[in-house]
């Protein structure tokens, strides 16, 4: 049985017990959130979350994992504002600590931008801010987000993740996010090609290490660099070849994780609908 879900909320008052629900009204069996707002650091307290209420209301329905997502403020390859980068190392850690409290293995984060300094200050600067986490967190996988190289972001290429692989000492708590947007976005040919792309990420880094997908078409051509997400049907990667990656032999026990946008509302002017149950239907469908 394959792993599909997506994005859900978590807002008061159910909190986690919300989530829980949001994702089996979609038909999932696996789910993402955000520890809290994506654009701050502001957290309340897991006693004040429902998580033991949560937990029973998916195992009640079958689900078993769940995946956070770190928040964008996060930034560990920024060297020009060291306090970007020592907020971003102590906000990573409490992160990571909070996530495996909540019952998630994987903590999904944007490897960071170099904001000008370039690719090697960058990169040095993620190994040692993750390395830095690593060390202080004795449990929990963190896995990098493949970018789709919009100004100056860090993995863009398997290449650039497996340089971060190849300088953090406990790079056997790295794992990687493989987004389909971002991939095509960033020109690779997951479209004609998946198989082909999937063994030159293997000979760098090893497919074993893909612990997420994120589901997403694309509204650009390939090799756009620009990360915007489409609806499945409706962008350049296509419906066929989304489902083919759900499908795929290889990564049959890997969630996989929608990020599609929220349509327009045609009874609400103004509000918007989740497109989550019909698109997980359409993906899970053989």
């Amino acid at each position: 049985m394959i792993l599909i879900g997506s994005h859900v909320g978590m807002n008061a008052p159910d909190f986690f017990l919300g989530s829980a629900k949001e994702a089996v009204s979609y038909g999932a069996n696996t789910l993402m959130l955000y520890t809290g707002a994506p654009q701050n650091t502001k957290r309340r307290a897991l006693k004040d979350l429902n998580m033991d209420e949560g937990w029973t209301y998916l195992h009640e329905h079958g689900i078993q994992d769940i995946v956070i997502h770190a928040p964008y403020i996060i930034n560990l390859a920024n060297t020009v504002k060291p306090e970007i980068f020592e907020l971003a190392v102590q906000f990573l850690t409490l992160e990571l600590k909070r996530s495996t409290a909540m019952g998630s293995g994987i903590l999904i984060l944007h490897p960071g931008a170099h904001v000008g300094a370039g690719l090697k200050a960058g990169t040095r600067s993620i190994v040692k801010g993750l390395s830095e986490v690593l060390s202080a967190c004795p449990e929990g996988f963190i896995a990098l987000e493949t970018m789709a190289g919009k100004g100056s972001e860090i993995g863009r290429t398997f290449e650039e993740l497996a340089a971060i692989y190849d300088g953090v000492a406990e790079n056997s708590r790295l794992r990687v996010c493989f987004d389909t947007c971002h991939v095509h976005d960033a020109g690779y040919d997951i479209v004609h090609d998946f198989d082909g792309v999937i063994g030159h990420f293997d000979r760098l880094i090893g497919k074993d290490q893909i612990a997420v997908f994120h589901i997403n078409d694309s509204k650009n051509e390939r090799g756009s660099h620009k990360d915007r997400h489409a609806n499945i049907k409706e962008g350049f990667i296509g419906f066929d070849a989304l489902h083919a990656i759900v499908h795929h032999a290889d990564f049959a026990s890997i969630p996989k994780i929608l990020e599609t946008p929220y349509r327009p509302d045609p009874k609400r002017p103004g509000q918007t609908l989740s497109p989550y149950k019909e698109e997980i239907a359409m993906l899970r469908s053989l």
